[in-house]
């Protein structure tokens, strides 16, 4: 149905619900393209930057109610205020289409943001005025640079009353400089910003009013979209999600041809073989924050398709007669594993889904693989767990909370670090991360020490301004599994610690772990509070009175460095003798309550989590104390 120069909307699937017959776009006609994404470090304001583009753009209606940080739509982002996966939307600036990619700022969705950067032709590095550049940061825009991008420095936060605007923008040359940029990517062009207020500028001193020059530089220092729109269709996939109603639905850029709707396709693997054939059911482009059907779209655009059913990231949507397909950018390999295992507890199956079984959870791990070219899953040899490889803790714990949100059952083990051999002297290396350290003057001390106690080497430490020093280390992986909460209490919780892979490196030797003990249940029921009360004084406790508990189950952390087995079900004995004082009301002290970061940080390798939908419990691996003995044993002579 057409009404003079305007379409009705199609339903975008899950993206943006449908509005009704109400809801019209203008047709536009064929316009000039820019693809940029957006990088920074987590908590630099991104998401927030996309916010006000979008809104000075015209892309919202002046009374339309939007939520803060509206490309965070994942409800997992919205509680956690950080982005984790990347997202495409596109605003119209001077009659060209802009279209931007928010990328996540943590290291361990680095897998994200790498594949994204074949979708665009510039990318906006976006540093807080007064952190400077930060791991992250070093991260992304060595992959942009490598690519031969030339980026846009935006120097944001320059409200900030810490702000140190111009000191950042000589780090950032500093930076560029070290990661051997060519002379056009060391000649960038700098805005100075507030994502938060809506205003960016050339120097501190200009008018601080709207986002203007930063769509005006976009469309001067950004490229048109490298293109043939000449030849055959050809589309490189860097997402994939799935749709109710559509299936699964293939994001990437046009580098060549034209996409139509109901037109014949086929998808390519990195070798030129093919997957399968089929056809476009749904065109789609990115609008504001919605997804729209469209009849046909151009080379250079970034679309979605639906319509295929096995074709996933990396692979060559084409048309029928292309054979050669687009060669897709390597993703670095994944540097941390757990064992993803069935919940064999006492307690299992109470609160799952009926998504309890190894083959329901090995599908979902594998259906998650196929769209997220960071996580490597792999079968283990008892056929009841599975080994999923990502980047970092952050990483496989979104993956885990995800799955128990979906009502799953699971049990997890304690994290490992990936070792692989030298290929030259055959001496196993160990991946070994930047930390950089933002602390106060009076905590750095205790900092030092204790990172030296996990084998990481000093590289550098110098004042940042404020009372503050920052401190950088290069240590490994294995050694700061665990650490941030402690960190966290050694500095009061003033500190900040940031984290990058930076390479393979020789094995630094054992470190040490946990230094206490645990508190285990002997016994199955519902734990008693006069008990647990007489068990405060051997340590602090993970559980409160009335909670179901059973044999092998952590249920504290005991004050010294040797498991303590004990009874949580004892009640108090009662007698029929009666006596002139009075009961003492039993009072406990709060629990120590456990994110699944934390739980998966704090296990050693003989214990596991328990994560189902409504519990997060600690517990040993082997329930029998008998067995537990056994296999303290075989560890010992191993």
């Amino acid at each position: 149905m057409q009404q003079g120069n305007w379409t009705k909307r199609e339903p975008p699937g899950i993206s943006q619900p449908f509005r009704g017959p109400a809801a019209l776009i203008p047709k536009l006609p064929n316009m000039e393209i820019r693809n940029i994404a957006i990088i920074a470090h987590v908590d630099h304001g991104k998401t927030t930057l996309v916010d006000v583009l979008l809104r000075q753009s015209g892309s919202f209606r002046d009374n339309q109610q939007v939520a803060e940080r509206a490309m965070d739509s994942n409800d997992l982002e919205r509680e956690r205020g950080i982005t984790i996966l990347a997202k495409c939307t596109s605003v119209v600036w001077k009659n060209t289409r802009i279209n931007i990619v928010d990328t996540p700022g943590h290291a361990d969705f680095g897998g994200e943001v790498e594949r994204i950067l074949s979708m665009v032709d510039g990318v906006v590095v976006l540093v807080d005025a007064a952190e400077g550049p930060l791991p992250q940061t070093k991260f992304v825009t060595t992959k942009a640079l490598a690519l031969g991008l030339r980026p846009i420095v935006l120097i944001n936060k320059c409200d900030r009353p810490d702000a140190r605007a111009h000191e950042v923008h000589d780090e950032i040359f500093d930076l560029f400089s070290v990661l051997d940029a060519n002379d056009e990517q060391l000649d960038f062009p700098t805005l100075f910003a507030s994502a938060k207020q809506g205003w960016a500028a050339e120097s501190l001193e200009a008018p601080r009013e709207t986002m203007a020059p930063l769509f005006d530089l976009v469309l001067k220092h950004v490229p048109p979209p490298t293109a043939e729109p000449d030849k055959p269709f050809r589309m490189l996939v860097t997402t994939l999600e799935a749709d109710p109603y559509l299936g699964r639905v293939l994001t990437g850029r046009i580098f060549s041809g034209t996409a139509k709707a109901n037109m014949a396709i086929k998808a390519l693997n990195h070798t030129g073989g093919q997957i399968e054939q089929g056809r476009v059911t749904k065109l789609l482009a990115f609008r504001g924050l919605s997804r729209d059907g469209v009849e046909e779209a151009f080379a250079g655009d970034i679309v979605a398709i639906a319509g295929l059913s096995q074709a996933t990231v990396a692979d060559t949507l084409c048309d029928i007669a292309v054979e050669e397909p687009i060669q897709a950018t390597p993703v670095d390999p994944p540097t941390l594993a757990m064992t993803f295992s069935v919940n064999t507890s006492p307690l299992a199956g109470r609160e799952g889904n009926n998504k309890v079984t190894s083959r329901v959870i090995g599908a979902r791990l594998m259906r998650e693989a196929e769209g997220n070219v960071a996580i490597h899953i792999r079968e283990t040899e008892d056929k009841d767990a599975f080994e999923v490889a990502g980047r970092g803790e952050l990483q496989l714990g979104v993956l885990i909370e995800t799955m128990r949100r979906e009502g799953f059952e699971l049990s997890i083990s304690r994290p490992r670090v990936l070792f692989k051999p030298d290929p030259v002297t055959g001496q196993q290396l160990e991946p070994i991360e930047e930390i950089q350290v933002d602390v106060d003057d009076a905590y750095t001390g205790v900092v030092v020490e204790k990172l030296s106690l996990r084998k990481a080497e000093l590289r550098d430490m110098r004042p940042s301004g404020g009372g503050k020093t920052r401190v950088t280390f290069h240590a490994p992986s294995r050694g700061m599994i665990g650490y941030h909460g402690e960190f966290l209490t050694d500095t009061r919780g003033t500190g900040m610690m940031n984290r990058m892979f930076h390479s393979y490196g020789p094995y630094r030797g054992p470190i040490q772990g946990r230094r206490n003990g645990v508190l285990i249940s002997t016994d199955a029921g519902e734990a008693v509070t006069y008990a647990l009360w007489n068990l405060e004084e051997r340590g602090h406790l993970f559980i409160e009175g009335g909670v179901q508990v059973y044999a092998g189950m952590i249920i504290g952390e005991h004050s010294r460095d040797n498991d303590l087995e004990v009874n949580p079900l004892k009640g108090k004995q009662l007698t029929n003798i009666r006596t002139t004082s009075k009961d003492e009301a039993v009072r406990l002290t709060p629990p120590r309550k456990m994110t699944l970061e934390q739980a998966i940080a704090y296990i050693e390798d003989d214990e596991l989590v328990e994560v189902t939908p409504k519990s997060i419990r600690l517990r040993k691996r082997y329930l029998d104390p008998n067995e537990r003995k056994r296999f303290s044993r075989q560890s010992a002579t191993a």
